[in-house]
């Protein structure tokens, strides 16, 4: 179950995307969530996904 808090969200993804997996697909695979659908929510806090930098800023 992931945060509903969009805020508590970006920095649980963040230490997964750091500590657990190699891309944002790989964690949306593994925890079985819609990668689109993440991504909306935390584009709501201003953030995006940077795949150079493999994490959302």
């Amino acid at each position: 179950m992931l945060p509903k808090d969009p805020y508590i969200l970006l920095s649980y993804v963040n230490t997964k995307l750091r500590d657990d997996f190699a891309d944002l697909d790989e964690l949306c695979a593994a925890l079985d969530v819609d990668r689109s659908a993440l991504e909306d929510t935390l584009s709501g806090v201003s953030v995006r996904y940077d795949e150079a930098s493999h994490q959302f800023i």
